[in-house]
This record gives C-alpha cells, sequence and structure tokens, in this order.
C-alpha cells in the first residue's frame, strides 16, 4: 500500500463500469479454481516496521489453514525477516517466496531534492532463483547505503543492472504504473510498463489489488478506475495480470489494532480525523475462496497467473553453514599446522615453566616434551574436535585480533562464558583462565556430537573497543565486516502503555494497569493473554472496567510486535566473502553499516559473528594501572594480581563493593555479608547464584548455610558427590549438571551438553527422548533410586 500517495477513501465518483470495462472483456470458459489456485503474492509483516502486524509463524500457520501451499513475504524496503520466514515455511512444508515491497526514485536513487525526490514509488520484488535472491540483497543493500532518502530507494539502472532473477509486480496504487493511471497519464504508464517488459521480458507482471473489484466490502472507487484501465494496459502491451490482497495484518479482526499500531508509528491518536490511517480498506489475508469467488469467473488468469509466478520461484538458502574467513598463515603451514604450533608453544609457556620469549620459536615436538601427560591429553582431543570441526581458523581470528589489541595496551576481560572451559583457549591467550584448575569441561563450549559455530564472548575496555573492530576491518576487508541489526519488540508492559496513549486514557490509569502486569520470571516475560486469565488483580480489572478491558484486548493483538530498530550492543560479522552475497545490509544508528538479518539468523547462515562488548569496568582498570604506575612508578600485571589477598576479602565480607563488576547491586552486597567469603570459589559461586533461579528455588540460601556450617552437607547420590563436593552439595554451575550426567548415566561429554541446552531451554520434546537413556544409563551404574 502507498502510504504517502494514497490515505484513505478517494471522493471521486463511483466507478460504474464493471472490472475491466466492457471494451478488454472477453469471452472465457468458466475454470474450476482450486484453493492452491491463488497465492498471496503481497504480505507485509512485523518487519515493516509499525506498520505491519503480521508475525512471520501465524502468516505461515494461516496460509497453510486456508489450503494454500505457497505464500510471499514482501516488505517495505528490507528483507530482514526473510530468513526467519524462509525457515518457518520449509518446516511447514509452504513454499517460501522471498520478495520485497521496494522504494524506486522519481529520478536517480542518489538525487535528493525536497521537491522532486521525496515522494517514491512502490514495486514488488521477487527472488524467481538464487541469482534473483543475491540481486534482491544487492538491491536493498544499496537503497539502504546509497539511496535513504526518507526511504532506502533504488532507480531504473539499478534494476536493469541487478534484473536476474526478478519478477516484478507493477505494485499497488503507489508504483509507477498505478500512480500514473490515477492521474489519468494513460500515456505514461504505458511507456512504464513497456520499459519494465523491455528489462524484464515475461518476468513483469502488471498488479491489480483485491480491494479495485466492485463486490469487495471495502471497494475503493479510484483503484476500480485504475484496475479497469490496467486490464486495458495489459491487452495492448500484453502483460499479464495478477491479483493481490496487500495484506497488513492476519485477520480481518485485526484492522483496529494495526491502526493502533500506525499511531504508535506517528504519534498520533486514534481519534485523530487527519491522522495516516488504512480504516478505509481491508488489508488482511483473504481467504482464497474469497478472492476467487470474486475474480474467478471473470478473470480466471489473474488467480492462475498467482500460482504460475509461486511455480516459477525456486530459492535455496543454505543454513547451517560454516562460514569462516581464511587465516592467512605463513608460508608453508596450513591452519592446523600453524594453529598446533601456536598452541603448544602456548601450553609450554602457562605449563612447561618457559618464559614467552623462550617459546617464541619452538617446534611443536620440542614444546610437547616440556608438558604433563594430562596437559598433553587435554590439548590433543580439544585439538582433534576442532580439526573435525572445521574451527581452525575460527581460533586463529579470534587469537590474532586478542593478541593484537594486548599487544597496543587495551585490557581484556580474563574470559567469560563457556570458551573458558578450553585449555586451547587459555594457551592462545585468548582467555586468562585455567581450566583445569576451575574443573571446567571442554564440551560445554564446543560439542563434538552437535557441529555448531564456536560462541566467544570478548570483554574490551569500552574506551578502546572500536580499535580492535578496526583492526578486524582492516584485516578483512571493509566489504566482508558489519555490525549485526537487532530488533526490539513490545512487552507486555510496553504494549499496554502504548495502546493507552493511542486510546488517549489519563496517564494515571494508564500507569496503574501497566503495573498491574506481573514482572518477567526468570528473565522471561508472560504472555499478557496468560495474566489476564491467571493474575487475579489483571483479571478483575479486565472484568469491572470497560476501558481496562478494551486497553488489555488491543494490547494483546500488538504485544510482541516488532517496535524498535538499532544495532546489537555487541555483535559483530566477518564474512569470508563480500558480505551482500550472505546478507543484505542497511545504514543504521550512528552511520555505521549493518546487516539487516538479525543475531538469530546470522548464526542460522554459519556467519562468524563475534560479541566484542564494550566494559567500562576495564576502562577503569586500565586508568587505575596508569595511576599506580604514575603516582607509585610500578608495573602492574592485572593477570598476575593474587587471587588470595586477605584486605580484599574484607572488603568482600563487609559488602564494599560498589564499582566492582557484578557485585556492586544492593542485593548482591546483602547476600556478600551473608556468605562472609573467604576464597575466590566462593565469589564464582555467588555471581552463579544470584540469579533468578537459584534465588527462587532457595538454592542460594542453602549454599551460604551449608557454607558457614548452618546447614549439614548432604548428597542426593554418593556419585553425585565428585562434582557438587566444592560447592557444599548444591548444584551452582551447568558444568555440574553434565558431570552429574556423565557419572551416573556414563554419558558422553557432548550427550551430557545435548541434555544440558535441553534442560536450559525448557526444550520438553528433546528431554523426553533422552529420558530412556538417561534411566537406562543410570541403573547400569547402580543407581536404582535417588
Amino acid at each position: 500500500m502507498k502510504e504517502s500517495r494514497s490515505s484513505g477513501r478517494s471522493s471521486a465518483p463511483k466507478a460504474t463500469s464493471r472490472v475491466g470495462g466492457s471494451a478488454v472483456k472477453q469471452a472465457r470458459a468458466v475454470h474450476k479454481l482450486q484453493t492452491k489456485d491463488f497465492v498471496h503474492l503481497h504480505n507485509h509483516t512485523e518487519y515493516s516496521l509499525l506498520d505491519g502486524l503480521t508475525k512471520i509463524p501465524a502468516l505461515v500457520n494461516q496460509v497453510k489453514a486456508m489450503g494454500m501451499d505457497s505464500v510471499a513475504v514482501t516488505d517495505h524496503g528490507t528483507l530482514s525477516g526473510l530468513i526467519e520466514f524462509y525457515k518457518a515455511a520449509k518446516s511447514e512444508g509452504i513454499k517460501p517466496i522471498l520478495g520485497i515491497e521496494t522504494y524506486v526514485a522519481p529520478r536517480s536513487h542518489k538525487d535528493k531534492d525536497p521537491v522532486k525526490d521525496k515522494t517514491p514509488y512502490h514495486l514488488i520484488l521477487i527472488a524467481m532463483n538464487d541469482i534473483g535472491y543475491k540481486n534482491l540483497m544487492q538491491l536493498s543493500t544499496i537503497a539502504n547505503l546509497e539511496g535513504f532518502y526518507y526511504k532506502p530507494r533504488v532507480d531504473h539502472k539499478l534494476l536493469e543492472k541487478h534484473s536476474e532473477g526478478l519478477i516484478v509486480l507493477s505494485g499497488c496504487i503507489g508504483g509507477e504504473v498505478g500512480d500514473a493511471l490515477r492521474q489519468n497519464q494513460y500515456k505514461q504508464a504505458k511507456e512504464t510498463a513497456q520499459w519494465y517488459k523491455k528489462v524484464f521480458g515475461d518476468r513483469y507482471y502488471l498488479e491489480i489489488q483485491d480491494h479495485g473489484h466492485p463486490e469487495h466490502t471495502s471497494m475503493w472507487e479510484e483503484q476500480v478506475a485504475v484496475t479497469d484501465q490496467t486490464f486495458k494496459l495489459s491487452q495492448e502491451l500484453g502483460i499479464p495480470c495478477v491479483v493481490t490482497c496487500d495484506a497488513h495484518y492476519l485477520r480481518h479482526e485485526d484492522q483496529e489494532a494495526h491502526e493502533v499500531l500506525l499511531c504508535v508509528q506517528t504519534g498520533s491518536y486514534l481519534s485523530d480525523e487527519n491522522r495516516m490511517s488504512l480504516s478505509s480498506f481491508d488489508l488482511h489475508v483473504t481467504d482464497p475462496k474469497e478472492v476467487i469467488k470474486r475474480w474467478g469467473e471473470e478473470y480466471p488468469e489473474v488467480i492462475t497467473n498467482t500460482r504460475a509466478i509461486a511455480d516459477r520461484c525456486e530459492v535455496n538458502i543454505k543454513l547451517g553453514e560454516i562460514l569462516i574467513p581464511k587465516f592467512t598463515v605463513p608460508k608453508g603451514e596450513t591452519e592446523k599446522s600453524y594453529l598446533e604450533k601456536l598452541v603448544y608453544r602456548g601450553l609450554a609457556w602457562r605449563y612447561g615453566a618457559k618464559s614467552e620469549a623462550e617459546v617464541a620459536n619452538l617446534d611443536v615436538k620440542t614444546a610437547k616434551k616440556s608438558l604433563p601427560s594430562e596437559i598433553l591429553e587435554r590439548a590433543e582431543y580439544e585439538l582433534k574436535v576442532i580439526e573435525d570441526m572445521k574451527f581452525n581458523g575460527y581460533f586463529l581470528i579470534i587469537a590474532d585480533f586478542v593478541n593484537w589489541g594486548k599487544s597496543q595496551g587495551i585490557v581484556f576481560g580474563p574470559g567469560r562464558g563457556s570458551a573458558a572451559g578450553s585449555i586451547i583457549s587459555y594457551a592462545l591467550k585468548i582467555t586468562e583462565l585455567d581450566p583445569l584448575e576451575y574443573d571446567l569441561l571442554f564440551e560445554r563450549f564446543l560439542n563434538p556430537d552437535r557441529i555448531s559455530m564456536p560462541d566467544i564472548d570478548i570483554d574490551i575496555q569500552d574506551s578502546r573497543r572500536d580499535e580492535v573492530i578496526q583492526y578486524c576491518v582492516d584485516k578483512y576487508g571493509t566489504e566482508r565486516v558489519a555490525n549485526i541489526a537487532t530488533f526490539g519488540r513490545m512487552a507486555a508492559r510496553n504494549a499496554v502503555r502504548d495502546v493507552a496513549r493511542v486510546l488517549q486514557v489519563p496517564y494515571a490509569d494508564a500507569d496503574r494497569i501497566a503495573k498491574m502486569i506481573p514482572p518477567p520470571v526468570q528473565g522471561r516475560h508472560i504472555l499478557l493473554k496468560t495474566s489476564i486469565k491467571e493474575n487475579q488483580e489483571l483479571k478483575h480489572e479486565y472484568e469491572d472496567s470497560e476501558q481496562s478491558k478494551r486497553v488489555f484486548d488491543l494490547a494483546v493483538q500488538v504485544e510482541g510486535t516488532i517496535r524498535s530498530h538499532g544495532v546489537h550492543a555487541a555483535g559483530v560479522v566477518i564474512a569470508p566473502d563480500n558480505i551482500v552475497l550472505y546478507t543484505p545490509l542497511e545504514m543504521a544508528q550512528k552511520g555505521v553499516v549493518a546487516t539487516q538479518y538479525s543475531m538469530g539468523p546470522i548464526e542460522d547462515l554459519g556467519l562468524l559473528k563475534i560479541d566484542f562488548l564494550g566494559l567500562s569496568n576495564l576502562t577503569i582498570i586500565k586508568n587505575s594501572l596508569r595511576i599506580i604506575k604514575r603516582v607509585h612508578k610500578k608495573d602492574i600485571d592485572i593477570n598476575k594480581i593474587p587471587l588470595d589477598d586477605p584486605k580484599t576479602f574484607e572488603l568482600l565480607q563487609h559488602g564494599d563493593t560498589t564499582g566492582v563488576f557484578q557485585l556492586e547491586s544492593s542485593g548482591m552486597k546483602r547476600y556478600l555479608k551473608e556468605l562472609k567469603p573467604t576464597g575466590f570459589d566462593d565469589i564464582i559461586a555467588m555471581v552463579a547464584l544470584y540469579r533468578p533461579g537459584p534465588l527462587t528455588a532457595g538454592l542460594t540460601d542453602r549454599f551460604i548455610a551449608r557454607k558457614n556450617g548452618q546447614e549439614n552437607v548432604g548428597y542426593d547420590h554418593p556419585l553425585m558427590e565428585p562434582a557438587l563436593r566444592d560447592t557444599y552439595g548444591v548444584m551452582v554451575y551447568q558444568e555440574q549438571f553434565m558431570q552429574i550426567v556423565k557419572d551416573m548415566c556414563g554419558f558422553t561429554g557432548g550427550e551430557a551438553d545435548g541434555l544440558r541446552k535441553a534442560v536450559g531451554k525448557k526444550n520438553r520434546d528433546l528431554m523426553a527422548k533422552m529420558k530412556d537413556a538417561v534411566i537406562k544409563g543410570a541403573i547400569a551404574n547402580g543407581v536404582h533410586q535417588i
């Protein structure tokens, strides 16, 4: 829908002709059309930000329920939702038709005159094949990076250059052809259509819209007149027509909620008479039977042409790939041999009592001689897993920029998350934590039973984060590195506040009912429709107040919809080739280039994603070290500070932790006072236990009581003692869960990690599948009852 060129019903006289006009009518054999003969080719999802209300899984389920087997997504100016759509459609046996409603500049896409270039035209582009999909990404990227002027725009030259593999629909009444016909400029419309036919051949179709039929419930008179002329143009030029419904929401009942969404976008009230509105149109995902009923007898080809387009489309996106850039290694080396050399040199330094200077030129054989057998065994195991998964280059890339940054005096975190479980990470100075000392499991980082991209969180002093990213840009090329987009969704409270504002509910009332909504449980938001049923206070408010009921009903419909669009705080992609071959790009906030796909799709594609997280605490540490050197003339290596300093633990026991990363909240200070930590392990445990799950389950209080001798230490089974001995019988870490499963059920490290993920993500289906293996393994180990 052309939101800027049409804002409601026209006041023009009612059209009196039947669709197409008598001049273009021909005798047609009545064709018995099936539901599958019609395909929705013009649909806007929530990725048409604050203009589309449809969620992708719901769209796929709806068309499937209607008996259809194909559907398209054509969001305004973006491809952001296409990977989610592709996966959802494929999983349900629906053919995904990948498209975009792009904006065409009146002149060049680089022209930005406020008089001549402010209002672009709409055009539907659909990827017919893999080449078309790549051209779709190219066009969308250029439109966003070079052609953005109010909207991301392309022009005729770009369309001609990237025309291969694309199917084109002329668009709504706001398209070049539609707008010319609306302005009674038939000659111009004809010339435009001829140009598109010349460029795209039989891949160009004239689009008519369902609400341009005289019998449509929300028939628009101007659209009827334009449709008549479109049919005439079709006959004269031999260009086939297709009918679309231009859906912006899923069901007819969602129309008011969609209007609320438009009000959120424009900052207006629902009662504003002059606001942007599409309420005159019924823009839902229409049942194909209704479309066939209106068009099928007189113009069956506008139905069957949609099917023909769907049949022409076949795009295959490779998911689950490992798309890691090739790392440049010294002459005579492979990624495998070079990684091994660096690893064993690092291990000789970490464990072999040698200085970094001494190990700098060691060969692998000599380095191995200085290492204990358990170190060699662990290293060989990890290297084999890394080689089998083809991740040698990954570790070389990470180690390269981390060590470059450290050589420049940039402070990095010592290691966080599962990567600290790798002795390879420790050897390469990616982390500064000995995994053997803290019983950390490698399988939690890399599961040998399931190939998935490693994930290392890189903590960097925030004042120099950009330097590290720039190093990667310089090394791998600007065309291969980009930030990652992120999308913010309306949670229940935000949805209620937005709806209340649009409905002009007094602020005090809006604030009151928003605060009645229960907070997230263990970080998971509770759906508003669930809270209305289960929370008695909310239920009474819903039943007793008409105002609140209307707010809640609309909020339920818009809840979870994408509300904002930004840049991920840490995520950066490094691609093995030009990044536009894998993901379209856009110009994000603060002028940084970002992928149009968010973190999930980027991971689905298998692109290398690195989290460069800037931490102010590391900057504070760096400044402290500089001050100490200036005042006391001492160079301090932060990685060599003793972890058993009595005075430090006195501060911790008193809760004097303001400014200490993860220990400075009021709640954490209170627990530190109760715990009275005496060793570094106590701090590690406290950070893990100060989370909603352990706090709610009482594990935090139990750990403190047992640590201080106020409660006896016990184990549910003797086989649990090795894993839980250091935490007083309380399960604190995910590694402990994995160790228990290995000890009690005979699971491999990979199997234990698979069960850990199933439990952590509450994947009931996967847990059910593994249940028999858990029981069988436990019985085999003599565990009959717990």
